[in-house]
């Protein structure tokens, strides 16, 4: 049932094309359509699919203070981002735990911060509870903004002729403000697929007219549209970690695998002082890919074996639809998160050998970096 949820500019598209809709984050979500998520899964990995991600939050920060609100929420370096550049981070409660993980663009006056729906109330109490200390001007922008991400190899081509702007010149991780389907768009070389493709933000109103463009544009390029299901098959194949599973108010950065974001000689951020302190006693445990070497399918909340105990659980898994084997994220203690150790998952009572692997469990993705 999908009564009482919140809809995204695009609902009544995704009940048209069949869209199966179910609950997600507090919003009516298209799951899959009737394509099945194999073929939407597979489509995005050889040809190219179209998601609605508008759920997803997205904040403005202005003023004179900005960088330095920014700095102090987040644990990356916000001076090193360029304008027309993205940068992926995380906010951290003083414990050094994740609130949510984040992008970040920079634009010449002002940042936008996207945060997952999941948080979006959390994420903008704790935004605004930080900048009365700054002489910023936020704003909540997220019901006024649409999302759509065209992902695969084939992005590039069929977003070409409806683009006012070289979409080569987009390149990973960067942005240009222009028009698609003469609706204005800040176009983003992001994702969450390990597929070259674009993250469009436009007005809300302006949703559904270009969705349907860009399904015509595409569908000689074998574009189809794509739901949640493909998008976590698609994520979890690349590693890609998801907030509420993988991330979470339990666990840290350095646990969590976000380490490499964590930059510690840019000043203080909320949390750096737990975190500093954890990192010098050492890490107790770490979220760690895991390729299955027996079939079964390693679905969330099944425990993590090691020598008959119980060391750890699953926090995302399934059957990787390219790989054709089990793929799975989980937190397991420091000593055991070295590739190649193996360990056990216990399937109801079944237990399934499994080995540590570093992500990506797919290597092939079509990334422009």
């Amino acid at each position: 049932m999908t009564d009482g949820l919140k809809h995204t500019p695009l609902h009544d598209q995704h009940v048209a094309l069949g869209g199966k809709m179910v609950p997600f984050a507090g919003f009516a979500m298209p799951v899959q359509y009737p394509s099945g998520i194999t073929a939407e899964h597979k489509a995005v990995r050889e040809a190219c699919g179209l998601f609605d991600v508008s759920h997803m939050g997205e904040f403005i920060v202005r003023g004179p203070d900005s960088l330095a609100l920014v700095q102090r929420i987040s644990v990356n370096d916000a001076e090193r981002i360029e304008i027309g550049q993205a940068q992926y981070s995380a906010m951290c409660l003083e414990s050094g735990c994740v609130i949510d993980d984040l992008i970040i663009y920079r634009f010449e006056d002002r940042y936008m911060l996207v945060v997952n729906a999941s948080n979006l109330d959390k994420d903008w109490a704790w935004l605004s509870r930080h900048a009365k200390d700054f002489d910023v001007e936020i704003s909540d922008v997220s019901e006024a903004t649409a999302l759509l991400a065209l992902q695969g190899p084939m992005a590039r081509e069929v977003l070409r002729p409806l683009a006012n702007i070289d979409v080569d010149d987009v390149k990973y991780y960067r942005f240009i403000e222009g028009e698609v389907g003469n609706v204005p768009a800040v176009i983003s070389g992001t994702g969450y697929t390990g597929e070259d493709g674009f993250e469009l933000y436009i007005p809300a109103e302006h949703a559904p007219a270009l969705w349907s463009a860009l399904l015509a544009a595409g569908r000689d390029a074998g574009l189809i549209p794509a739901g949640l299901g493909a998008r976590d098959s698609l994520r979890l194949e690349v590693g890609y970690a998801l907030y509420g599973n993988d991330l979470d108010e339990e666990h840290t950065t350095l646990e969590s695998g976000l380490g490499w974001v964590t930059k510690f000689d840019k000043g203080d951020f909320v949390g750096r002082s737990a975190l500093a302190t954890q990192k010098d006693a050492g890490v107790p445990r770490r979220l760690v890919g895991l390729r299955l070497t027996d079939k079964g399918f390693p679905r969330p909340g099944y425990p993590v074996v090691a020598g008959g105990q119980v060391v750890g659980s699953v926090t995302s898994g399934t059957v990787s639809p390219t790989l054709g084997i089990g793929v799975a994220l989980g937190y397991v203690p420091t000593e055991l998160s070295k590739p190649d150790t193996v360990l056990q998952i216990d399937a109801r009572g079944r237990l399934i050998d499994a080995v540590v692997q570093r992500p990506p469990f797919y290597t092939e993705g079509s990334i422009k970096r």
